[in-house]
């Protein structure tokens, strides 16, 4: 029996990444349902993360068990037959490769030490049971999309997190505002995934098959399925590249669906680092690459990932610039650095993109877990970071790790962020894309990056200032209450710190005469690019190129650590004094211009009151309702007319029969008369 058992094992382990994680969900959900009250805390976050532990271990074996095999090859398991119309199916099948193996372990392992956190942070919601209910599902359904085979399991992922996202960051539903950032998550990704479902039917048109390895196989046996197949005179490939990228603009917060992510900080801190660091907003950059075979056949779809990814990066720093909340902040900072993922992308460095994505999960879930260690500290009372100052004093464990993250995130080498940052940087440069390069949009792109690159430095200066350094702006009550958080949090911050030093140098780029271990990797999951013209060089030189490059990346992070500091530290008061010289742009940026509240202009308040006058006071009201009333009434005048017949009066009896006889008689007669005048015809 247990050599059978590990039998099964060995040739069934990929779905038990699945298993732990919906385990998790099943028994605390069971256990908050039927027991609201007398669940044990203990159980739940025990079994919590536990079933996440559990699908990082399986994931650690398939990692070490990938890595022994060729490098094209991969592990599949067909969990079940889930559709079969005809000669159509699709299974509930799972692969494995090296871009899934970076996925479930960015996702279980940052996942985890998130997990551990909350066990803390959420000590005493409540909503416990229910927030880790919720928690393990949002896993099972981020770890569903990354393992699916074909696009329509990947699908039911992207859909799954989008509902788990709309459960979490409305955790605190009592509280309307808080409620309503879910429900503005939800309905904002409802839109994007309406251009992911007609990217799904584009390609099913143009292939006749959904599983991501028929579908390479066949593009690369016979490309003029994408590269000479048109709709409405569109390429399908470009077509179902740019249908697919508006769903990874809702996903993943691009411009113009960015608009929901800000407000996920509304949810408790650990599920705005699991949302914004590991699992939901990566889907958008994940799914380009798993599709990067779709992609490199549409140089415009690719530069449209590009141009949209560069115009956010900058657009998301400009507006953070300003802002105050300490969550808030980070919020764009995500959006920005998406923007970063998605402009390697559309490079068609998509090695570079994955890679961000990777160090990002463990700078950024520090930073929003740092933040949550702040706000603990201040007893959920206080998120203004021009109230705090000083915490450096008062919480050194936090101070500490945060200030590992920052140094990432503004690129500050040996640091994770600037190994990441600056290949995607160098990668946009030398871009062979032949419509950007037609009209030097590489250059213009590589500029706005290292723009970005600059306000990052910014405003994550100020985020630090504000909140960790000079002296404390807190009130006397709250400084007196300060004290660092508990080992629950302090442990997994110290993780993610280590996280976010090391783990750049899997991709160290061959400049440095080291091995881009990272790239090579992934090489064998994405496509290559279709023979192009040669990308950009500087006097035949790549390497003195990317060698400027990088010292003006280092620069852009340097400068704007020096003004920054100017501005808040040498020269106190002067950021009041430009915000008020400035008025006008200072209130743009801090009211992220506007967007939200032109969508509601133009967008919102028309579909409501076009809903409320049109279709329920006009449609519903009036058609529908005026229909069913009016033979509702018909009925009802009949029914009165009738009733008189049946009224208990003799006398109307009897005058009834008398008349039914005159008119039986009438009718006999009229009858015999006809036949009579027509026999003497």
């Amino acid at each position: 029996m247990q050599e059978e058992l590990k039998q099964a094992i060995a040739q069934n382990w990929l779905i038990l990444i699945l298993v732990f994680p919906f385990l998790g969900f099943l028994v605390n959900g069971l256990g908050a349902l039927f027991f609201p009250r007398k669940y044990p805390r203990s159980v739940s976050n025990l079994m919590a993360c536990l079933a996440i532990a559990g699908s990082f271990l399986v994931t650690a074996f398939g990692l070490w068990s990938i890595t022994q095999q060729p490098a094209q090859a991969y592990f599949f398991q067909k969990v079940f037959t889930w559709i079969s119309v005809g000669d159509f199916q699709v299974n509930f099948g799972l692969m494995f490769d090296h871009l899934s193996a970076v996925m479930c372990l960015t996702v279980t392992l940052v996942g985890l030490l998130i997990h551990i956190y909350a066990t803390g942070y959420m000590a005493h919601d409540p909503g416990y049971a229910r927030f880790f209910t919720y928690m393990n599902l949002f896993m099972f359904m981020m770890l569903t999309l990354v393992l699916a085979d074909n696009i329509v399991l990947m699908f039911v992922g992207w859909e799954g997190v989008g509902l788990c996202s709309y459960l979490l960051i409305g955790f605190w539903y009592e509280d309307w505002e808080k409620a309503k950032a879910g429900l503005k998550a939800f309905v904002v990704n409802r839109i994007g995934d309406l251009g992911f479902l007609l990217g799904i039917f584009t390609l099913f048109w143009a292939l006749g098959t959904v599983d991501f390895a028929g579908m390479r196989s066949l593009i690369e046996s016979s490309p003029f399925s994408l590269s000479s197949q048109a709709i409405l005179g569109i390429k399908v490939a470009t077509l179902a590249g740019i249908f697919l990228f508006v769903g990874a603009c809702g996903k993943s917060a691009q411009l113009p669906l960015y608009v929901w992510l800000p407000d996920a900080m509304a949810g408790p801190t650990p599920v705005s680092a699991l949302i914004h660091a590991a699992t939901m907003v990566t889907a958008g950059v994940y799914m380009i690459g798993r599709l990067s075979f779709v992609y490199v056949h549409s140089q415009t779809a690719l530069a449209i990932v590009a141009i949209v990814g560069a115009a956010t990066a900058l657009y998301a720093g400009v507006i953070g610039l300003t802002q105050k909340d300490i969550k808030r902040v980070l919020a764009y900072s995500t959006v920005s650095q998406l923007g970063y993922m998605f402009l390697a992308m559309g490079s068609a460095a998509f090695a570079a993109g994955i890679f961000h994505l990777f160090t990002h999960a463990f700078f950024k879930a520090l930073l929003f877990l740092g933040a949550g260690s702040v706000i603990v500290a201040f007893h959920h009372k206080e998120q203004d970071i021009t109230r705090m100052g000083g915490l450096n004093k008062s919480l050194p464990w936090t101070y500490r790790t945060v200030f590992i993250a920052y140094l990432a995130i503004i690129g500050i080498p040996p640091f994770a962020g600037f190994w990441s940052k600056d290949e995607i940087l160098y990668r946009t440069f030398a871009s062979s894309n032949q419509v950007l390069g037609k009209y030097g949009l590489n250059f213009v792109l590589w500029f706005i990056g290292v723009t970005a690159a600059l306000v990052t430095a910014i405003y994550m200066t100020r985020w630090m200032i504000l909140t960790f350094w000079g002296e404390s702006r807190a009130d006397q009550d709250a400084q007196h209450h300060l004290q660092e958080s508990p080992n629950s949090m302090i442990i997994p911050l110290g993780l993610l710190a280590i996280g976010s030093v090391l783990v750049g140098f899997l991709g160290v780029p061959a400049l440095f005469g080291g091995y881009n271990w990272f790239e090579q990797f992934l090489e064998p999951s994405f496509a290559k690019a279709l023979p192009v013209e040669p990308g950009v060089s500087l006097f035949g030189n790549e390497k003195l190129l990317q060698v400027i490059l990088l010292v003006m990346s280092i620069l852009a992070a340097i400068i704007g650590f020096l003004i920054s500091f100017s501005v808040y530290i040498e020269k106190p008061g002067l950021a009041a004094r430009l915000a008020e010289r400035y008025q006008a742009l200072y209130q743009l940026s801090y009211n992220k211009f506007y967007v939200d509240e032109i969508y509601d202009r133009t967008i919102v308040t028309p579909l409501i009151k076009g809903s409320y006058y049109f279709l329920y006071r006009f449609v519903d009201m009036g058609i529908i309702d005026g229909l069913i009333n009016f033979s509702a009434k018909i009925n009802q005048w009949i029914g009165k007319a009738l009733r008189r017949i049946q009224n208990g009066v003799v006398q109307t009896y009897l005058f009834v029969f008398a008349l039914g006889i005159v008119v039986i008689l009438f009718y006999v007669l009229g009858h015999y008369f006809n036949i009579r005048v027509s026999l003497l015809r």
